[in-house]
């Protein structure tokens, strides 16, 4: 079966039934005469719709199925437990989203949600907008109310699923019979991975679980990946003039790929800079990686070797050193407001652009070739062509970088103690110190993301994640027990602000149950901090930023996990240590005191973004200071 699809097309009731049909119809044919057994890699049999499709769970190879039972899926997860298909029970629909996310992003295939209609559905669509804004393959399971001839006005959830689900998937597969089943669930998991990578759902109605049909449902067909030969050769000339500094931005896209990404920037000599989603595709340890990013938003060390005809000083020498990029190679990724700093990447002289979605091909930058391709494919021919593109060891470039980053290195061991707490950023170095080099890391929508995604070093692919594009406050804590689920010998910890963890802490009651040994790292200010640094300069005051106080103690005691607490730099190593060395959940409290430390993210977006405004609008900023800033209280809540 091909279906067409667009980035954010429903998959059309019409095409759904021609699709199932024409499965049907195999077994009409020369299928039907096969033997009556189970075939490898088929749903093959007499079965109901909920065995069908828990038979088409177990052949995908699904290592969890993420959610809550309610009365139209309970024929569902029955047969799922009388299938041997693994399952979680969450809390909250957003947290099933969110773990099959993160399950996602660390396995690599897609994670399995499954939820009923009405509020299940509309709990789960911020965490299934999180994995289409980030590119990661999610397979949601949704109930329906009944259809067919018994089918009553009026039944509870009766909200138009399909339509909800919409805007927040790549795909939406709604079944109409239950001869459908299994053809949706497999292309499902097709279409989640196939290009740019995204969730995708299946709304069966829920009398469809108890029907029986006739199965004789094959393998879907897997489309060949994309690949633009005459971009391809467009690009060739850029890269081989050797007369042009390259200098390349990995995305997500390149995951799979690190062994080819780190040998075709050793065969053109280019510094490997990546985008939030994409740390970890290459070990931020080579010689040529030089962090996140590529402006003034990001990692220093990226701004100043990706800088071109800018001259900064080299940290542990007098001269000047002259680096730069003049040919930007793109792989994998898109130019994002987050990864970009609200789109503050300088303009490189030359841009090509490799994706496996056109739609994200020279969106922000001027782009001399867009090359629709898959970056796996793309990075292959490149060493396919090593001879003419290869070119010498550039030894001032390696040693710059390498002076840059112990720069860097030297200055998270020198962190000064705040007056109330601990600095975020020594919490960040600790965290590297003490988690294994395959520790898993899940960072949340607090200021000191920003802080992780630059000092953070990541040396495994599918290691550190972020809600990058749609900046789902409390997506960490679900994320990372979706992982530990599947990864139960490796260390899993969050990094998550005490507003996030208000969002979605009571999920942590899960990993309780299941000891799932995740380690909790909650940065408590009492306080939206990342929201009071954006009001403050603007409005010389705060507004519906102060939280109230928690007491994590008895939190811990109540969900039934290990607790520590932290309240100086002193402590933070030794306590960090201990947390990951406890078989066993840990919510680790650390005292936090931003003081006056500054985020090159927070600093960089807001100069841009005042740079955009009309003198119109700059003058009504500066006239309400103006008022406020004689004001003796300052009005802050």
């Amino acid at each position: 079966m091909d279906f067409a699809f667009s980035r954010r097309g429903l998959f059309q009731g019409a095409a759904a039934v021609g699709g199932a049909l024409a499965a049907s119809a195999a077994g009409a044919g020369p299928v039907a005469n096969l033997r009556e057994e189970k075939h490898p890699g088929w749903v093959f049999g007499r079965m109901t719709g909920a065995e069908a499709l828990a038979e088409a769970l177990l052949v995908e190879g699904v290592g969890c199925v993420y959610g809550i039972p309610g009365a139209q899926e309970n024929e569902l997860w029955d047969t799922l437990k009388e299938k041997g298909v693994p399952y979680l029970l969450v809390t909250h629909e957003f947290s099933a989203a969110c773990m099959a996310d993160g399950y996602a992003r660390s396995v690599g295939k897609p994670g399995v949600l499954c939820v009923v209609p009405g509020p299940g559905v509309t709990n789960s669509l911020t965490g299934l907008g999180e994995a289409l804004l980030d590119s990661s393959p999610v397979v949601a399971i949704v109930g329906d109310v009944g259809n067919g001839e018994k089918a009553k006005p009026f039944q509870v959830h009766s909200l138009n699923q399909v339509e909800l689900l919409k805007p927040v998937c790549k795909c939406v597969y709604p079944v109409q019979t239950v001869a459908q089943i299994a053809a949706a669930v497999r292309q499902a998991f097709v279409v989640a991975m196939e290009g740019e990578p995204g969730p995708v759902a299946v709304v069966v109605p829920y009398n469809l679980f108890i029907e029986a049909h006739d199965y004789r449902t094959p393998p879907p067909a897997i489309p060949a990946p994309p690949f633009d030969d005459a971009a391809f050769e467009r690009a060739l000339p850029f890269l081989a003039d050797h007369k042009q500094r390259i200098g390349i931005y990995a995305g997500v896209g390149c995951m799979e790929y690190g062994l080819e990404l780190s040998s075709v920037a050793e065969l053109l000599q280019a510094p490997v800079a990546t985008s939030v989603s994409g740390k970890g595709v290459i070990n931020e340890a080579h010689p040529l990686a030089v962090g996140w990013g590529f402006g003034p938003h990001a990692s220093e060390v990226a701004e100043k070797v990706f800088a071109r005809d800018v001259r900064f000083p080299a940290p542990s020498r007098s001269r000047l050193f002259s680096s730069g990029v003049d040919t930007l190679l793109a792989l994998g990724v898109k130019f994002s407001e987050v990864s970009t700093g609200y789109y503050g990447n300088p303009q490189p002289k030359h841009v090509i652009h490799v994706d496996a979605n056109p739609c994200n091909l020279g969106r922000v930058l001027k782009t001399d070739v867009c090359v629709h391709a898959d970056a796996g494919i793309f990075l292959g021919r490149l060493l396919a062509y090593g001879d003419k593109l290869r070119r010498p060891a550039d030894n001032k470039l390696v040693n710059h970088i390498r002076e840059l980053k112990a720069d860097s290195a030297k200055h998270l061991l020198h962190i000064p103690q705040p007056k109330c707490g601990v600095d975020p950023l020594a919490v960040v170095a600790a965290l590297r110190r003490v988690l294994p080099e395959d520790a898993l890391l899940f960072t949340d929508v607090s200021v000191t993301e920003h802080l992780a995604a630059e000092h953070f070093r990541v040396f495994h692919p599918r290691t550190y994640f972020n809600p990058v594009d749609n900046q789902a406050m409390g997506w960490s804590i679900p994320a990372a027990i979706g992982a530990q689920r599947v990864h139960y010998g490796k260390t899993v910890a969050t990094l998550t602000g005490d507003g996030c963890a208000l969002m979605s802490a009571v999920e942590i009651s899960t990993s309780a149950r299941e000891h799932l040994p995740v380690k909790f790292i909650i940065l408590d200010d009492q306080a939206y901090h990342y929201m009071q640094m954006l009001q403050k300069p603007a409005y010389l005051r705060t507004t519906a930023t102060i939280l109230a106080r928690t007491d994590y103690k008895a939190l811990a005691q109540a969900f039934g996990v290990a607790y520590t607490e932290i309240a100086t730099h002193a402590e933070l190593e030794p306590k960090l240590r201990g947390a990951v060395c406890f078989d066993g959940p840990v919510l680790v409290r650390v005292l936090t005191d931003y003081g006056k430390r500054k985020i090159r993210w927070v600093e960089a977006v807001r100069a841009r973004y005042t740079k955009e405004l009309t003198a119109a609008q700059k003058a009504r900023f500066l006239a309400r200071i103006g008022s406020r800033a004689v004001q003796l209280e300052k009005d802050n809540d």
